[in-house]
């Protein structure tokens, strides 16, 4: 066995015992959380340390086209490629032994390159960690089960299950409704096992096809790597049992949409405890600082949380999806939740992050607020303590909105990182006036005979 495969995880030395690995994926996360990267036979990774990419794939939209940034010498530099062994893990859906690692991105110097999104994630755990803070989250990951759709011209429709008849709405938790995509569950908790992925569960949400996946809280980082692995294997998993899995926010019309909600604590490093609880139990004036810097820079995040024109669509009344910045205790209406838990485990659910948005930057927009209300030290407007599903005035409606607003946002800017924030700033805006030109079937519809 060669050095680096002695760094790797204990899984991914189960998962090559007594077997010949031949290939090798050198991976990282775009802006739209899609795996960028290279594949090579595993004896060229051995006689290989870094590897390269332009770190022009940044700028690149969800389209495939290129934002239009331009800061100086109109250059298309290369990006070192940096392989994180704690990261490697099987790819057990492919046909022969292969191995993912996700890949750190630096310059000829060493300096992490800030557009990277792993990076932004790391540069706002840095500031936790500057002042003796160690956040922990939990994410839970809601997606659908839909039917293969190779015309975008048609509806997305729910998969024909086991029963022969196509997965129904308005089951959430029913075991039955999980049962009828069985085998594809079963093929998500082999592949879990194989990566080394730990499902903390599984259950039927509300919509037709819907399912969550419920994460044990964690290092924020390596919890954004896990979903970022996931989300590829979900995908994987399905495609064998002739159906897709889907992450964006909203893809079936009449329905629930999905959502990555993200539990936060901070624990203070020198003694381990709770920052958010007191030793007697009750909550403290961080963790309402933390509720507050919530309350006031999420709007100017949303652009983060909720990356796409169709994000938007999840953000309406009385489907499930709290869109204001509300904060209550045990309080599903609220954006933000104070679940029952032990004082040890006290912590705040922003339920307001679609599960369309880059794991790493929805974590570490989530978390940057709350750095901002730790340090600014106000707490939150009054609990809610009502049904606060129709209070929707403080968010933005539309990506344009949101990317304006997030343009403006010099604070969260200095926490991200200001050449990070421009460029992701030009690549939604770019991804918004394309979708301008598009004429929707509504429009036809609607105008085409009548105005």
């Amino acid at each position: 066995m060669s050095d680096w495969k002695q760094k790797i995880p204990q899984a991914a030395q189960d998962f090559l015992s007594n077997r010949r690995l031949d290939e090798i994926e050198c991976i990282i996360a775009d802006m739209a959380g899609v795996a960028r990267g290279k594949a090579m036979p595993a004896f060229k990774f051995d006689e290989n340390s870094k590897y390269y990419l332009p770190t022009s794939i940044f700028l690149q939209t969800i389209t495939g086209g290129w934002a239009e940034f331009r800061d100086g010498a109109d250059l298309e530099p290369d990006m070192i490629m940096r392989p994180d062994f704690s990261t490697a893990t099987a790819a057990p859906w492919t046909a022969d032994w292969t191995l993912q690692i996700i890949h750190d991105a630096e310059d000829a110097n060493g300096n992490p390159i800030p557009t990277a999104p792993r990076n932004v994630l790391r540069r706002v755990l840095e500031l936790y960690r500057a002042e003796g803070w160690q956040p922990v989250v939990a994410p839970e990951m809601e997606f659908y089960f839909v039917a293969r759709n190779i015309d975008p011209n048609m509806p997305i429709i729910p998969p024909m299950g086991r029963s022969g008849r196509r997965a129904a709405a308005r089951q959430a938790y029913s075991m039955s409704a999980v049962d009828e995509y069985g085998k594809v569950i079963d093929d998500i908790y082999d592949f879990a096992e194989a990566m080394g992925l730990e499902i903390d569960g599984i259950l039927q949400e509300g919509g037709a096809g819907q399912v969550e996946i419920n994460m044990a809280h964690g290092d924020p980082l390596q919890l954004a790597d896990e979903v970022f692995f996931f989300k590829r294997m979900i995908r994987e998993a399905a495609l064998r049992h002739d159906m897709f899995a889907t992450f964006m926010a909203k893809p079936i019309e009449g329905e629930p949409g999905s959502a990555m909600h993200i539990h936060h604590s901070v624990i203070d490093m020198a003694s381990g405890r709770n920052l958010f609880s007191t030793e007697t139990g009750e909550s403290t004036e961080m963790f309402m600082h933390f509720i507050g810097g919530l309350q006031r820079h999420l709007p100017r995040a949303v652009a983060l949380i909720a990356p796409y024109v169709n994000s938007y669509r999840r953000y309406v009344p009385d489907f499930a999806a709290p869109i204001n910045l509300e904060w209550g205790y045990d309080n599903r209406t609220t954006g933000l939740r104070v679940p029952i838990s032990s004082p040890a485990s006290r912590r705040i659910e922003n339920r307001l992050a679609g599960m369309d948005c880059n794991p790493y930057l929805g974590i570490a927009a989530s978390l940057a607020c709350g750095y901002l209300g730790l340090k600014e030290k106000q707490g939150p407007r009054a609990e809610c303590k009502t049904n606060a599903y129709m209070d929707d005035d403080e968010l933005p409606k539309t990506l344009g909105a949101a990317v304006d607003m997030f343009d403006e946002a010099t604070a969260l800017h200095d926490v991200l990182g200001a050449e990070f924030s421009k460029i992701y700033a030009a690549v939604k805006r770019d991804e918004y006036t394309e979708f301008l030109q598009v004429i929707s079937p509504w429009e036809r519809e609607h105008l085409l005979l009548n105005v």
